[in-house]
């Protein structure tokens, strides 16, 4: 019953085998939960690929190394500024910091350390994708405390998890135009969507403790408010390819997505299994988005 009621805490796979002191540092960087780092890299993926196709793998390899180092340091700062919540909550009680398995100073260096892994990555980009990179610090280092003061925190992840669109359309295109924009818009809508579904493990908790979220706002309309923000970010995926490439055969690239989405939302289950899967389950969503981003890229 443990284990189901503080999955944060689990430690499996590899992970699992690690010393005492390098389990702590990899679980307070979530690198035994994949789906993380996969949520972040997707939407500059996907910007690549929409923008340049199969030309540019190099590019779309060192993003997979930048979602996994900067996911890991998102998540250390998170607990850094949780500590004293997740302390509160089932499900986090046990993470690394919550339960004194890392110290405070540990958790400094180790986030300083996968900054610097980040730093290389960002070397690699042109100077305009580093500013546009750069700029999304700010969203960064405000969002742990947006589940303070709004409803709406899943909204201010949309813009941190989603950013990296920006920064692979810049990339690629080397401004800031208009289909990069449409992309970047429609993976806000599909961050809140998702993220929405996975605050429905911690609704209860965040109640009596005075958290607040989108599950929480929504209430009862939890599957029509997610319903309404996949649509959205469908609609605008379908704008930024029709800008690309306004042709009926390179928006049928998206059906595939648009299914995934719709199976979500059919068959949610508002609890913490099934909530959780159907988030998990966007890892595969973003590899539909990337193959029709390939295909309307390449064509």
């Amino acid at each position: 019953m443990q284990e189901q009621i503080v999955p944060d805490s689990e430690a499996r796979g590899l992970v699992a085998r690690l010393p005492a002191t390098a389990r702590g540092l990899a679980l307070l960087a979530r690198f035994d939960r994949p789906i993380g780092w996969w949520l972040l890299f997707w939407p500059g993926a996907w910007a690549i690929a929409l923008g340049g196709g199969v030309t540019r793998w190099d590019m779309i390899l060192w993003f997979l190394l930048g979602s996994i180092a900067m996911r890991g340091a998102g998540c250390v700062y998170n607990d850094i500024v949780d500590r004293d919540l997740d302390r509160q909550v089932a499900r986090t009680a046990l993470r690394p910091l919550a339960s004194g398995a890392i110290s405070l100073k540990a958790a400094w260096i180790w986030l300083v350390t996968l900054s610097l892994i980040g730093l290389i990555v960002l070397l690699q980009l042109r100077l305009y994708a580093q500013v546009v990179a750069l700029a999304s610090l700010g969203l960064v280092a405000a969002y742990p405390f947006m589940k303070r003061i709004t409803w709406w925190p899943q909204a201010w992840l949309g813009l941190v998890f989603s950013w990296a669109a920006l920064v692979g359309w810049s990339e690629i295109a080397g401004a800031l135009t208009l289909p990069g924009l449409t992309l970047y818009a429609g993976c806000i809508a599909w961050v809140i969507g998702y993220d929405t579904i996975y605050a429905l493990q911690d609704r209860e908790d965040d109640a009596l403790i005075g958290v607040r979220s989108s599950a929480l706002r929504m209430g009862k309309r939890v599957r029509f408010g997610v319903a309404l923000f996949y649509a959205a970010a469908v609609a605008l995926w379908a704008a930024a390819i029709w800008q690309i490439r306004p042709q009926l055969l390179a928006l049928i690239a998206l059906l595939p997505m648009a299914v995934h989405l719709f199976w979500q939302i059919a068959t949610l289950k508002e609890d913490g299994i099934d909530s959780l899967a159907k988030f998990r389950s966007n890892r595969f969503a973003g590899l539909l988005m990337f193959l029709a981003c390939l295909v309307v890229g390449s064509a």
